[in-house]
């Protein structure tokens, strides 16, 4: 039987990173998505350096005709998609007196949208017991003003979610975002790999137990 696959939508040096190698360790194929084809390679390598199967693609996410290509090359490849993790946000610095409604349909594009079209990409691959988990944020409910698009995209990234683990759930397969109620810092709670433990501990989670948002407080 092949080994569970994981699709990282976004996977940077941080959370993606940690995330990737956290399901890797645990016997996952991993292919990742972002757009810098310089800095994926550079973490494929790693994770293949580690004893982890690992491939990639470089994608603008927000080009949603490559992205949904990307996503049904690594599901025809492996035949099937057991976990999806979706990362991406943007952290435009501007209030919300200086912000445009452009930047904010932009943000939002990639940030919210980009969800929509990686999930239904993944869906024809993804068998009961798939897993959808997206990194979500407590400034969802608490707005950062200096960055006012980020709690916008949290707080529509959640709503969606909720709306996906409920159409998915009649196909066994569940959807969550993890509320992180903190700042992302290297050695402190919320490092990358205590948030990718936590990722990992909910895609275990079955259905009967499921809760598409969990708040994560720190390690």
């Amino acid at each position: 039987m092949s080994n569970p696959v994981l699709v990282v939508v976004g996977a940077g040096p941080g959370i993606g990173a940690a995330v990737a190698r956290r399901f890797g360790n645990a016997g996952y194929d991993v292919a990742l998505i972002a757009r810098s084809e310089a800095k994926l390679e550079q973490l494929g390598m790693a994770l293949q350096d580690e004893g982890i199967t690992a491939g990639w693609t470089d994608v603008d996410i927000t080009d949603r005709d490559r992205l949904e290509a990307a996503i049904g090359r690594f599901g025809a490849h492996a035949g099937h998609i057991d976990a999806l993790h979706f990362n991406p946000s943007v952290t435009r610095l501007k209030g919300p007196l200086e912000l445009t409604a452009d930047d904010l349909l932009a943000d939002v594009d990639l940030g919210i949208a980009s969800l929509l079209t990686a999930v239904q990409a993944a869906v024809p691959s993804m068998p009961a017991g798939a897993r959808v988990l997206v990194t979500g944020s407590i400034s969802a409910d608490r707005p950062w003003v200096e960055a006012a698009s980020l709690g916008v995209q949290k707080a529509g990234l959640r709503n969606l979610v909720l709306a996906l683990d409920a159409a998915l759930a009649e196909r066994g397969v569940r959807a969550m975002t993890l509320t992180i109620a903190g700042v992302l810092a290297a050695d402190t709670p919320f490092a990358p790999e205590h948030v990718a433990e936590a990722l990992f501990a909910a895609a275990q989670t079955p259905d009967a137990d499921w809760r598409p948002e969990v708040l994560f407080t720190g390690a």
